[in-house]
């Protein structure tokens, strides 16, 4: 809808004291006030009141009960390496994890707006440090807030929001807890399950490669053959990873020790990323670079596996290589060096 008016006879209405200057916008505004206060149900019906009181408490048994759950599922639940075992064992650690901490949020935000007192307060500003008589008020004004709020009275309540306070931190203390025994050998970093004339296969499959199948700019997933022998293959697999790519033998850059860890330009490189062992696995034919999906770190997999770019500190440790009598891919010993990212016995 269009306005005939000119603009200057559009002003604002003064507002009841002094006017600016202008004539047209007011320097200051009487106070309103607060609006009329809407009682609740629980306000005026004991029942309502005694109802909102049992869904506090029934949201406090909530995460009580999630975090029991938690603690449970920890000690009774199986510690068995399998992947199904470790799916159900973190899905079960993870609803109670929700249920422990949405129960006292849920349970105090209803709290809040149905059973705590609703009449808005306000207070003129006032020097930081206030006299005597009103910090006597001000304790008092909180005094009568707790007893408003009704906390005293409320004994069930009181004990449900206590209960499900103190529990909490236990979903979180109490694995943390039970790791400290655990086994802290660093030294299990600084070996795999390579070995000499351990054949590469293929991941997740297990099947040997033979290095005629693997072409120029080819990529494999790899892991050690007998790797589901292991009665810990899934640590095991964590550390002994490997990414396989064959280039141009012309392409390739090698210093003179490590001539003999390739064949026929066939490279293998621990696929754990030196920054923080995020798995590396997206490889660029052209370029011949492999990137770090978790923070872009980036390898030259034709010149040592060195870092090009990001945050890695590290090339990643190179997996010698040669080929077996049936012309499978074999390794010719472990890993050099510790696989994955640094620790306190490994700065560099």
């Amino acid at each position: 809808m269009s306005n005939d008016r000119p603009s200057s006879d559009l002003t604002v209405p003064a507002a009841t004291g002094a006017v600016s200057a202008r004539g047209d916008v007011p320097e200051r505004f009487e106070n309103p006030g607060l609006p009329p206060h809407q009682p609740r149900r629980a306000d005026s019906e004991p029942a309502a009141d005694k109802r909102a009181e049992r869904q506090v408490v029934a949201l406090f048994g909530v995460s009580i009960l999630g975090t029991i759950g938690v603690i449970v599922t920890y000690f009774v639940y199986p510690h068995d390496p399998s992947i199904e075992s470790m799916r159900t064992a973190n899905m079960l650690l993870g609803i109670g994890l929700f249920l422990g901490m949405f129960g006292i949020g849920a349970a105090a935000v209803h709290w809040a707006k149905t059973l705590m007192s609703d009449h808005e307060q306000a207070e003129a500003r006032h020097p930081q440090r206030s006299d005597a008589e009103v910090r006597a008020g001000a304790l008092q004004a909180l005094s009568d807030g707790a007893q408003d709020s009704g906390i005293g009275r409320r004994g069930l309540l009181k004990g449900a929001v206590v209960s499900a306070v103190a529990l909490a931190p236990l979903s979180i203390a109490v694995p943390l807890i039970g790791q400290l025994g655990g086994d802290w050998d660093v030294s299990k970093f600084r070996h795999t399950m390579w070995r000499s004339g351990t054949r590469l296969a293929r991941d997740p499959s297990g099947t040997p490669i033979r290095a005629a199948d693997v072409t120029i700019g080819s990529v494999y997933h790899v892991i050690p053959e007998d790797l589901r022998e292991s009665d810990h293959w899934i640590e095991e697999k964590a550390k002994a990873i490997v990414l396989l790519v064959r280039l141009d033998p012309q392409d390739l850059v090698e210093s003179d020790e490590r001539r003999d860890w390739s064949h026929e330009g066939i490279v293998a490189y621990s696929k754990v990323c030196t920054h923080v062992g995020c798995p590396v696995a997206l490889y660029e034919q052209q370029t011949h670079h492999l990137l770090c999906p978790c923070h872009q770190s980036t390898f030259d997999m034709a010149d040592g596996a060195k870092v090009v770019f990001g945050p890695a500190s590290r090339a990643l440790p190179q997996l010698p290589i040669t080929v077996d009598d049936a012309g499978y891919l074999v390794a010719q010993s472990d890993f050099h060096e510790p696989v994955g990212p640094s620790y306190w016995e490994r700065l560099k």
